[in-house]
């Protein structure tokens, strides 16, 4: 059915089609902003297939997500309590740089690192006003640039690998002693935003099929025909339809710029794992495990853990990742491999959207596009999306095309650069047990960005003006903690006196607070449970 379309008309009528976490994100944030009952403001729908599984393996954020809980009004005690929640301080890798994941910390005696670092939340000290780089070099150090505790520029670390919290039992809500994201589980995060949206937002909630794509003549989309509510009309649709991208994909067929030529992977396996012991260590990192045939993620929730492996088909097949995850599981502490059920297939298509807004409509979420799960993006990409569109929400259709066009360079930006930054765990990688690993290193593979990047940083450290958006997704400190902790090592000149007197006074700030937050912060599995059972104070 065509109908026409006056230019000029207000945006007033929001439809998001998918729930999840993408969906009920962006209507609450669109929501909270814009909505409400009085004239003027923006009226929201979500339709939402009630036969539609969850993907639910979206189970970790950035900190950023504590800035969106406070934009919609949700309370951090709903999320500890409703979602199986705990906290995130980062991420830690094992075995990337050259298989060793025997998982033993780091040999002091010898000096020797072993193959683990840490990505952590907070920022190094001194960061980006002291050359902690140079000093760190100078010194001589065989440990990551997060790790050693006499030169470490963050204290995160020490706490994660001692499993303590990131704050105390009466420090307010959404504050703490360290920068923290969330562990949680996926499905039940849905649900509470969906109880949150409808009942303290005003969002509609239509649970039904689309059966049919009603456009304007001019190609705009003017409602989507559903089985049992009618014809619901928009001035803008969000699409977080996940991987079937009804509207951007399947009705405008808008393709992917497939990145499989730079990673690998376009297949997970995914289970849900008890704990053999309810009252051990809870981690508060995402710990990222190589293998031959990829990697594992393995996030800790309160009650279990998510694990799961990341493979490539054309590298080694689904039997070999299933068998190498099965171990992983049995050597981490979990069941025996027979005595787990099959895991979740998840394949997908590793790339993003040529564009993410085209006429009226915008993708979010996994509509937009997927890469894999490492360093958790694709939450965070949500947030973004919403937030823009919140920020930038067109007044009329006739402003839409320039929103659209911000919008489409912004995340072109983004993507691209989280693709540069995912690639720059594989590029440093010195595995030699697979294909996969190799193949990595070669230049083929490197986007050309990283490529000038990584020459450069071979003689100085990253800097603010190489990542010069104000927004970037991964700043140079990320860049740095990553970098250092694979043992890539820049030829730098000896630090001045001066600037190496900064950067050991740095140092010592660590080393001290390290000592004051080992002796005064919790357990982290203590201090969930004291906040399920008596709340936050």
């Amino acid at each position: 059915m065509i109908a026409r379309l006056d230019m000029t008309e207000a945006v007033r009528r929001i439809v998001v089609l998918g729930g999840g976490s993408a969906g009920w994100l962006s209507a609450a944030l669109l929501a909270a902003e814009h909505g409400g009952l009085e004239d003027g403001k923006l009226q929201i729908s979500l339709i939402e297939s009630p036969n539609a599984p969850a993907i639910g393996v979206g189970e970790g954020t950035w900190p950023s997500m504590r800035e969106t809980l406070q934009r919609i009004g949700l309370r951090e005690l709903d999320l500890l309590r409703d979602c199986d929640t705990a906290f995130k301080q980062g991420s830690r890798f094992d075995g990337w740089v050259n298989g060793d994941v025997s998982g033993e910390a780091s040999d002091k005696a010898s000096n020797k690192q072993s193959d683990r670092y840490y990505h952590p939340f907070s920022l190094p000290q001194g960061h980006g006003e002291v050359d902690l780089v140079g000093a760190w070099l100078h010194a001589g150090t065989e440990q990551g640039f997060a790790q050693d505790f006499a030169f470490s520029v963050s204290p995160q670390p020490l706490v994660c690998d001692a499993s303590l919290a990131p704050k105390q039992v009466t420090t307010p809500e959404f504050g703490g002693a360290l920068n923290y994201g969330y562990h949680f589980d996926a499905v039940k995060l849905g649900v509470l935003l969906r109880k949150h949206a409808t009942e303290k937002l005003g969002v509609r909630h239509v649970a039904d099929e689309v059966t049919q794509v009603l456009t304007h003549e001019n190609g705009d989309l003017k409602a989507l025909q559903t089985r049992s509510h009618g014809a619901i009309e928009g001035d803008l649709f969000i699409d977080c339809s996940g991987l079937k991208a009804l509207l951007i994909g399947q009705h405008y067929g808008i393709g992917l710029r497939s990145q499989q030529h730079v990673l690998f992977n376009d297949s997970a396996l995914a289970l849900q794992v008890p704990y053999s012991d309810t009252q051990g260590p809870l981690a508060s990192v995402t710990i990222a495990t190589a293998h031959a045939e990829g990697w594992t993620w393995d996030i800790g929730l309160p009650s279990r853990r998510g694990v799961g492996l990341v493979y490539s088909s054309t590298h080694t097949s689904r039997e070999a990742a299933e068998l190498a995850l099965r171990q992983h599981i049995a050597r981490s502490g979990g069941p025996a491999a027979a005595e787990l059920p099959s895991p979740r297939h998840i394949p997908f298509a590793p790339g993003y959207r040529e564009r993410f807004w085209h006429h009226n409509c915008v993708a979010v979420g996994l509509s937009s596009g997927f890469i894999e799960p490492l360093e958790a993006s694709a939450l965070a990409l949500v947030e973004l999306s919403a937030a823009m569109i919140r920020d930038e929400l067109p007044a009329t259709r006739a402003d839409m095309a320039l929103v659209a066009k911000r919008f489409n360079e912004a995340f072109d930006y983004r993507w691209a650069r989280i693709i540069d930054f995912l690639k720059l765990h594989y590029a440093l990688n010195q595995r030699n047990d697979a294909d996969y690993w190799r193949e990595h290193r070669q230049a083929a593979s490197m986007p050309e960005r990283l490529g000038e990047l990584l020459q450069l940083w071979r003689h100085r450290a990253p800097l603010r003006g190489d990542l010069f958006r104000v927004d970037e997704v991964f700043p140079a400190a990320s860049y740095q903690y990553v970098l250092y902790g694979m043992g890539f090592k820049p030829q730098l000149p000896p630090p001045r006196a001066n600037r190496l007197a900064q950067a050991q006074a740095c140092f010592q700030q660590v080393s001290s607070a390290s000592k004051r937050m080992l002796g005064g912060l919790p357990r982290h599995r203590d201090l969930i449970r004291h906040i399920q059972a008596h709340g936050m104070t």
